[in-house]
């Protein structure tokens, strides 16, 4: 089974957009849910105010319940680490924010940061309704979703003798 999908947005039918406050509480971030031709359901990170990076790819979301089965408890944003190998720091975060607002897990009393999993059957009813309705939004967006990569910005170097022109290479 294949731990994350990196489907384009044109094979992944879009059911639900909402948004939810971060984990912190100090951006908002805004979510897709979609199904894929199978029916098989994903999750992704659409965009962010708080100008944090993040992963924009769609995740199974029968990896994520195989990685919170199989978490230590309390679960933490940690859990979902593997699901994003190589990326972003901050998505995982930002993905248990998602499951927080979506009611798949809720802080555990006392604690800042470990959450526990719960009944997920008012969310498949929500999501099996969208999928049979043939719920299949289309997002437009005037600026893309936030990645992880960026520019970096120019370098401007001051000459100051010919050495150190000659040795100065421009792309």
């Amino acid at each position: 089974m294949t731990q994350t999908s990196s489907n384009p947005v044109s094979a992944m039918r879009i059911i639900k957009v909402a948004s939810c406050l971060t984990c912190t509480g100090k951006a908002t971030l805004t979510y897709h849910i979609g199904s894929e031709a199978n029916n098989e359901i994903h999750l992704r990170v659409h965009s962010n105010t708080g100008g944090g990076l993040f992963s924009a790819e769609w995740v199974s979301l029968n990896a994520i319940k195989s990685a919170l089965d199989n978490a230590t408890q309390p679960i933490t944003s940690f859990t979902l680490s593997k699901l994003f190998k190589g990326k972003s720091t901050n998505t995982p975060g930002f993905l248990m924010a998602v499951l927080k607002s979506e009611g798949l897990v809720r802080n555990l009393e006392g604690k800042i940061r470990g959450y526990e999993q719960i009944d997920s059957a008012a969310f498949m009813a929500e999501v099996n309704a969208l999928i049979a309705s043939d719920t299949d939004l289309k997002v437009v967006s005037n600026k893309p979703a936030t990645s992880i990569t960026k520019s970096v910005p120019s370098i401007k170097v001051k000459k100051s003798s010919p050495a150190i022109e000659a040795s100065i290479t421009t792309e």
